[in-house]
């Protein structure tokens, strides 16, 4: 009887841990498959690994905020739309952030025109902004009015109607290191979207999203940006980090918060400035270091052409008398210094004959003397 009983118990502790391993196993494949559906997790210490610090005013000597217009039709802009819908290759920089946005997982800001406020007071609600876009969406399972979520149909996010970008650039110049730096601090999505009764699209800012905050997202999205290299060497994150964009200036920050087309109307003056604005930036980061001697011959080399060139003059003719010269001048040291040499070697060799020639006399007085003496000597016998 107690065997049977034995047995009994063993077999209901079998049956016991089999239903609990298997209980384990489809709650481990339930997260597996939620966590696919939902993307990868980023923690907070992931997300501090990837945020860019800001620099104290402390440690900043100067620094100018540039407002740029990336065109995605444009150059290595292109990165940045392609491919229009998610496929094998990945996603646009606009569908990664539409999905971020319906998941609740970053916030977006209002689009101010150039009085930008970062703050819980100007974030935009998710709903009112899809509404005003006209992006059909539906209530995602688990939304509540505090953390509002939305399924968003690939099909209906407008990704091919985002066709440039604005962003704002931080120049600075960091006393800690000693250099210029140039960081992205935010980016805007701008939807190019024509009216009912067509015609040229007209561009609507959407909203301002910081880069910091997308920043883990876009790492982990790589895109080619060369057409004869097809392998994507670099991630969205390295496209901003490292300024492979192009785009022009539209906007300094200044105190009348105006733009440069407002500045300048005339299509020349407004070309003007944004060149000079450019060589500005570009020469502040040269202006700091002391030039060294070739840079400064090079300078003077490239002022005497470009005088010459004004004042009528032959560039090439010019060049061939400065080199003629150049060599005559290292002919002419090279001789003084032969001259010298010979000169030197024909004083010492005089200097040599004239003693030679002060003893050989002396030897001969010496030699007549005592001839003339035994001469008389052999008379007087």
């Amino acid at each position: 009887m107690k065997t049977i009983k034995f047995i009994f118990a063993l077999a209901l502790a079998a049956l016991i841990s089999t239903a609990a391993s298997a209980q384990v196993v489809k709650k481990s494949e339930n997260d597996r498959k939620a966590k696919d559906e939902k993307g990868a997790a980023i923690t907070d210490r992931q997300q501090s690994f990837y945020e860019v610090k800001e620099a104290s005013d402390a440690d900043l000597q100067w620094m100018k905020v540039i407002y740029r217009k990336l065109d995605l039709t444009k150059g290595k802009n292109s990165a940045l739309y392609y491919p229009e819908e998610p496929n094998a290759d990945g996603q646009s920089l606009f569908f990664i952030i539409m999905r971020l946005l319906a998941d609740n997982k970053i916030s977006a800001y209002e689009y101010l025109d150039g009085r930008e406020m970062f703050t819980d007071e100007y974030k935009i609600k998710v709903a009112e902004m899809l509404e005003r876009f006209h992006i059909m969406n539906s209530p995602a399972k688990g939304s509540t009015d505090k953390n509002p979520k939305f399924d968003i149909e690939d099909a209906d996010i407008p990704g091919n109607e985002i066709l440039s970008y604005y962003i704002i650039e931080r120049w600075e110049f960091d006393t800690r290191s000693n250099q210029m730096k140039t960081r992205v601090d935010a980016l805007c999505p701008v939807l190019h979207r024509m009216d009912e009764f067509g015609g040229e699209a007209i561009p609507y800012p959407m909203f301002w999203v910081k880069l910091n905050d997308i920043r883990p997202y876009i790492a982990q999205q790589y895109v080619f940006t060369d057409d004869d290299n097809n392998l994507a060497r670099h991630s969205l994150d390295d496209f901003f980090k490292l300024n492979m964009y192009t785009g022009e200036i539209y906007k300094t920050k200044n105190m009348r918060n105006q733009s440069l087309r407002q500045q300048f109307p005339e299509d020349k003056d407004y070309k003007h400035a944004q060149d000079s604005i450019e060589q500005r930036l570009k020469a502040f980061n040269k202006e700091l270091w002391v030039p060294s001697r070739e840079e400064l011959r090079a300078r003077a080399e490239a002022k005497a052409k470009l005088e010459a060139e004004q004042n009528g003059e032959d560039v090439t003719e010019n060049a061939e008398e400065a080199k003629s010269s150049k060599k005559a001048d290292k002919k002419s040291v090279k001789t003084k210094r032969g001259s010298k040499t010979t000169e030197d070697k024909s004083s010492k060799s005089t200097k040599k004959t004239t003693k030679i020639k002060e003893r050989k006399p002396k030897e001969q007085k010496t030699k007549s003397s005592s001839s003339a003496a035994r001469s008389v000597r052999n008379r007087k016998k």
